[in-house]
């Protein structure tokens, strides 16, 4: 027992850099990023950005907690919203549990005060993705989808979306259109680049605003 205890929390400090080695360079480099989506909410009032990749395994669940982790550092109120309803990560990555969540919400079966978590770094809340569900495209198209985003935007700093790969699932589409800002997590040497230009198109075809890209390379990340 003791064991899996010392190996969950060396996993834990091996993927939120931002907090376990603030003075890295991958952390400066989520600083930058940090940043620059700072300037796009406090000129253009853009409060709500999705973080989304072509495919599976480009880094972007870590790349978006890190995220979360590196402004909540600034005091900033910051909510993480896991919608990757398929393959939720959130939870594992913060060690919390994820008996209730959005989904609960969506159907009706709890409220959005009950389903936000502190995540135990600063001002960072989370919502994790909650119990399975069959259709998550109509749930995250829904009207109470809308309802949510919009209360969210009102009560916090910046809002981190965690959505689905473009490529692999029709939620990032769907959430994309709802959202000020994307931002398109890839993975050098592992992304293919017709992949990332399908991404791109199939983005700009709902009309979403891709705000920038993250490249990942050997755990580092360049932007």
């Amino acid at each position: 027992m003791k064991l899996n205890k010392v190996k969950e929390a060396t996993d834990k400090k091996s993927k939120l850099v931002t907090h376990f080695n603030p003075e890295s360079l991958i952390s400066e480099q989520f600083r930058t990023l940090r940043t620059n989506i700072q300037f796009l909410t406090e000129n253009l009032n853009k409060r709500l950005f999705l973080i989304t990749s072509p495919g599976k395994k480009e880094g972007k669940s870590t790349t978006i907690v890190n995220l979360a982790i590196s402004m909540a550092q600034q005091k900033q109120k910051v909510l993480l919203i896991d919608t990757n309803l398929r393959n939720p990560t959130v939870h594992q990555l913060f060690k919390t549990d994820n008996h209730e969540g959005l989904t609960d919400v969506l159907t009706g079966r709890s409220t959005l005060k009950n389903v936000v978590q502190p995540a135990g770094f600063g001002s960072l809340h989370i919502i994790t993705t909650g119990k399975p569900s069959a259709n998550p495209s109509e749930l995250l198209g829904s009207d109470i989808m809308v309802q949510v985003l919009s209360k969210v935007s009102q009560d916090y700093d910046i809002v981190l979306i965690d959505a689905p790969s473009v490529l692999q699932s029709n939620e990032a589409r769907v959430l994309a259109n709802m959202c000020d800002g994307v931002v398109l997590v890839v993975n050098r040497g592992n992304t293919d680049l017709r992949k990332v230009m399908e991404a791109k198109k199939v983005l700009d075809i709902v009309h979403a605003n891709i705000v920038g890209a993250i490249m990942n390379e050997k755990g580092r990340k360049i932007f």
